[in-house]
């Protein structure tokens, strides 16, 4: 996600720049924090009771005949994330077809050791397509929880229908994670998409929290070396609602730039200074070996995310790493925005995801997508929500049409993809998007300045923050204030967008059948409570052969 709190000489740099931080916003954070306990990488006194499974189990990247199982043992109470401390301890897993683990289909083990920060990895092949299956970890006498997982269809199945959670934009400081206990709840998800900024690098009190740290993290500063990325992830695997999600479903993966540094681009980022903080090689690295170790993610090459999975005749998904392979971002009217030596994906990881296009035999193609693809331009907002604006999406402040994070900042290799999907009549192409900490159901066009006279190659779900700053946030005014004056300009100066909602935070549910794919939004009651409630907010439809998105008036 784009930097929050950027000075208009920052945004017009071509250089990354270290993020200015407000060292009041640290002062007033850490006295909003009234008795709070030092959020840890392991729970208080959870590891004296060691070997312990302190940071749930989880699966991921679900496959018809195999899943990736994760967890992370603590052997011994000073093996701490991070630490390098801890002996070398046996780890095995069961997996059966009922709760009890009664009915095992298959087990196995493996060592977890301090070079891998005591995480555990089982690619469990062998078993059998569209089937919920349980399973556990054990180690020195001690079980972790059971989980449920699921399998993906045969690749030649007839699938009646998918149903996927879709969340981005966690920051801990920011609240709490209640939108993955909503999801956990439902009890209907064939997997879960988590589409980038899963952790946040910054130090406690920097990234816009509304003045309030609502629970610490940990360590309590930016997060620069190996042992600080492992201590970050083992305090996110600490939260409930986060383990209780993990718990019930396949989760599929992608990191957008916090899960390294914001801005992030091949050769540094806006939230990095080199030499001072080391290099951006190093932090790369151990930013990368961290996630690979924490999360239940296969990597399709090694040190990126994008791959690709089937379910059924029904649906591919082709994730992608945005962060990677992209050039450096560039000031907004500079023109270099359309240089075609200029590339988000990298040139290989474009004509795959062509390729990949092309040759699909679903009847959906969906993708997963760190940054929004669809163009967006400010329009005639007033100044007060001008600059807010301009702000959360990393624009300067004069309000040029343009955010350089996002595909808006690499047009020839949007204009490549949409132009690959008009000539080889590629239909029913679905981005799922995270990022921008608000809501949009949006064609895509192939000419923005023309449509809707002019076509629409695709369409695009965007999923509001789970608890990242969005624009009332940031204004400091009650929860959709903005959105009601906002939303009707910015649909004006963007006649693709059908809807956007600036102000609240929540979740999707992506329901796919033949006929259409639907997004319901579902929004949380408040952030910063621990039991927040959601209800249902908006609901928006493609149908099949159409390329465009429709309101539809019920929830799935």
């Amino acid at each position: 996600m784009t930097s929050r709190y950027r000075s208009p000489e920052q945004l017009n740099s071509l250089a990354p720049r270290r993020r200015t931080v407000v060292k009041a916003a640290a002062a007033t954070a850490g006295a909003a924090i009234v008795a709070a306990p030092l959020a840890a990488a392991v729970p208080a006194g959870a590891a004296e009771a060691a070997p312990a499974f302190l940071h749930g189990v989880a699966s991921g990247d679900p496959l018809p005949d195999g899943v990736l199982l994760w967890t992370r043992v603590t052997p011994t109470a000073e093996a701490t994330p991070g630490s390098g401390l801890g002996p070398d301890i046996e780890v095995s897993w069961i997996v059966a077809l009922d709760r009890e683990l009664t009915n095992i289909v298959t087990k196995g083990s493996t060592t977890a050791t301090a070079a891998s920060d005591h995480t555990v990895k089982a690619d469990i092949r062998g078993l059998e397509p569209a089937t919920d299956y349980w399973f556990r970890f054990s180690a020195g006498g001690t079980d972790s929880p059971v989980a449920r997982t699921r399998t993906a269809p045969a690749a030649s199945a007839s699938v009646a229908g998918l149903r996927f959670g879709v969340v981005s934009c966690a920051n801990w400081e920011g609240g709490y994670f209640s939108a993955y206990r909503h999801l956990a709840a439902r009890g209907d998800l064939d997997a879960w998409l988590h589409l980038g900024d899963y952790i946040y690098e910054y130090g406690t009190g920097q990234y816009g929290t509304r003045g309030t740290v609502v629970r610490r993290t940990a360590p309590t500063h930016e997060i620069l070396t190996l042992a600080d990325y492992r201590v970050r992830h083992g305090t996110y695997k600490t939260d409930p609602d986060l383990q209780a999600l993990h718990a019930k479903a396949p989760v599929i993966a992608i990191w957008d730039d916090h899960e390294i540094a914001n801005d992030a681009w091949s050769g540094g980022a806006e939230n990095h200074t080199e030499g001072a903080e080391g290099t951006w090689a190093a932090r790369q690295a151990a930013a990368k070996q961290a996630y690979f170790e924490w999360m239940p993610v296969r990597p399709a090459l090694a040190g990126t995310t994008y791959r690709r999975l089937r379910f059924g005749k029904l649906a591919d998904l082709s994730l992608l790493d945005l962060r990677s392979f992209r050039s450096q971002q560039v000031s907004v009217g500079d023109g270099e925005v359309d240089d075609p030596d200029r590339t988000l994906t990298g040139r290989a990881q474009l004509d795959w995801l062509k390729a990949g296009l092309t040759s699909s035999d679903t009847t959906w193609r969906l993708v997963g997508n760190s940054v929004m693809i669809s163009p967006f331009a400010i329009g005639s907002l007033t100044a007060d929500l001008l600059k807010p604006l301009a702000k959360l999406l990393g624009l300067p402040q004069e309000g040029l049409a343009l955010n350089p994070d996002q595909w808006d900042g690499y047009t020839d290799d949007r204009r490549e993809l949409l132009a690959h999907l008009r000539s080889h009549a590629i239909r029913n192409t679905v981005f799922l998007t995270g990022d921008i900490h608000m809501a949009w159901a949006n064609d895509v066009p192939v000419d923005a300045g023309t449509y809707p006279l002019s076509a629409s190659a695709a369409t695009e779900f965007v999923v509001t923050s789970v608890t990242s700053d969005n624009l009332d946030d940031i204004v400091k005014v009650p929860e959709g204030t903005v959105s009601a004056i906002a939303a009707p300009i910015i649909k004006a100066a963007n006649r693709h967008v059908h809807w956007v909602d600036t102000d609240r935070h929540g979740y999707g549910v992506l329901d796919i059948t033949a006929d259409r794919a639907q997004m319901d939004y579902y929004v949380l009651s408040d952030r910063t409570k621990a039991d927040a409630t959601a209800k249902w907010a908006r609901s928006y439809r493609t149908r099949s052969g159409t390329q465009k998105v429709e309101r539809t008036y019920d929830p799935v």
